[in-house]
């Protein structure tokens, strides 16, 4: 096993993003481009996984990981296979009204778990599909069709009939029952679902969508730190995968005097104080070992060590500081937390893996450990394999701590610029373009 920990800082992050990249090499069907959401045998595929892998191309081009003319042709089949889906909407269909089942067949693309039409998933789909347009530019055949196809994709979807006749977008469809009986409510990764809807072209949500959404966030003030609730460490990451929040501020932010950058940097040090704070007196909590989030877990089949009733919750939102808590802590969900407080974020992670080796797998880090349940040797419960969404939100967050590129490329998008003015966010770079482009003009 390569030893991480004696590299440099900027050594690590190639060795851990370079070995994230390659998770989309060893788990796409290169002739439709769908992504597994796990390296597990028989996982469907994932389409946010898949936006996770079209947002990752450009830069592995950049980096000398990837060839261009392949990358191309990775983001094609990935788009042409959508263009082409079944969007009758029926039970094994791929999607409906340009959004797409969560969860589909490898092989086929046919819907599969009797999934949801996603509108979250097929958001971070369609992001990753606008960041492969934004870049690859060249006056080819195939990169011009690359971009009429991401193009298409994005018009195509009819963000307000996902609002159901409600206030806010619902969360899902389903051909048995009709749209599922909830919205979202509170805040949420769903941010980059809202601006993507504002700025559509073609089927936008009303402004007051996006108002009835914030208008259900929850304030709190949390270890003395005024904040924007949310548990799970990944919904302080996801829609910053894509868009720069630094700086720049919606209505709501502008009256707490915060922004979603900050906000994000606060959950950081919320999650490493409650951890350090260790409520259940779970082993391996502390300064430098946290990181509360989605991901995968042990059951209730897993023998307790202490012999007592504890309830283990398999794969799920785990949060800080309301829970669920099982002693479940998530390594990549820290190393995705990289831009909002790199420091914090590189002592951590370099403890965890030093700690904990067994968490590194084929240079990856593995979607979580619980170190309160230890095998008969001493070693922590580590989950098996590799999630796609954890090895996409890691890559993309060490390039936006690296270099921006992948913030850069988004600012440029003028559907995510438009859907954030309609959206009311003001100020930053958002307000230099906007200025830089009326002096265009």
């Amino acid at each position: 096993m390569v030893q991480l920990t004696p590299l440099t800082n900027e050594a690590m992050l190639d060795r851990l993003q370079h070995a994230a990249f390659d998770y989309f090499l060893l788990n796409t069907n290169p002739s439709n481009g769908l992504v597994a959401d796990t390296s597990r045998p028989g996982s469907p595929a994932s389409i946010a996984v898949v936006g996770f892998a079209l947002s990752s191309y450009p830069v592995a081009v950049e980096r000398g990981w990837l060839d261009r003319h392949d990358a191309v042709q990775r983001c094609l089949a990935a788009l042409r296979f959508f263009r082409d889906s079944d969007q009758s909407g029926s039970p094994t269909a791929t999607g409906y009204k340009g959004f797409y089942f969560h969860f589909l067949d490898m092989h086929s693309g046919e819907r599969v778990w009797r999934s949801e039409l996603s509108m979250i998933d097929t958001a971070l789909l369609i992001a990753g599909v606008l960041a492969a347009g934004m870049y690859f530019t060249a006056a080819t055949d195939d990169e011009d069709e690359l971009r009429e196809l991401a193009d298409f994709l994005y018009r195509r979807i009819d963000w307000h009939w996902a609002q159901g006749g409600g206030d806010t977008i619902r969360q899902g469809w389903k051909p048995e029952c009709s749209f599922l009986h909830y919205g979202w409510e509170g805040y949420s990764e769903a941010i980059v679902l809202y601006v993507l809807a504002m700025g559509s072209p073609t089927h936008p949500i009303t402004g007051s969508c996006y108002k009835s959404w914030t208008s259900t966030y929850q304030w709190e003030n949390l270890y003395n730190h005024d904040y924007l609730y949310a548990g799970p460490l990944f919904v302080h990451q996801f829609s910053h995968a894509w868009i720069d929040f630094r700086g720049i501020r919606d209505r709501f932010m502008r009256e707490a005097r915060s922004d979603y950058f900050q906000n994000s940097s606060r959950a950081v040090f919320i999650q490493r104080e409650y951890a350090q704070r260790n409520p259940h007196e779970f082993t391996g909590y502390g300064e430098h070992c946290w990181g509360l989030s989605a991901c995968d877990g042990p059951t209730d089949e897993q023998p307790d060590v202490h012999n007592e009733p504890r309830r283990l919750f398999g794969y799920a939102a785990r949060g800080v500081p309301y829970g669920p808590d099982d002693g479940t802590l998530s390594a990549p969900a820290v190393l995705a937390s990289l831009p909002f407080a790199p420091d914090v974020v590189l002592g951590s992670i370099r403890h965890m893996i030093c700690r904990y080796p067994e968490i590194l797998t084929e240079g990856r880090l593995a979607s979580s450990f619980n170190p309160s349940l230890p095998d008969s040797h001493g070693h922590p419960w580590v989950s098996a394999g590799h999630y796609g969404l954890d090895q996409g939100i890691v890559f993309m967050m060490i390039e936006n701590h690296r270099t921006g590129s992948i913030w850069q490329l988004m600012r440029d998008c003028p559907y995510i610029g438009s859907g954030l003015h309609r959206a009311g966010f003001r100020g930053g770079w958002l307000q230099q373009r906007a200025n830089h482009d009326g002096e265009s003009h």
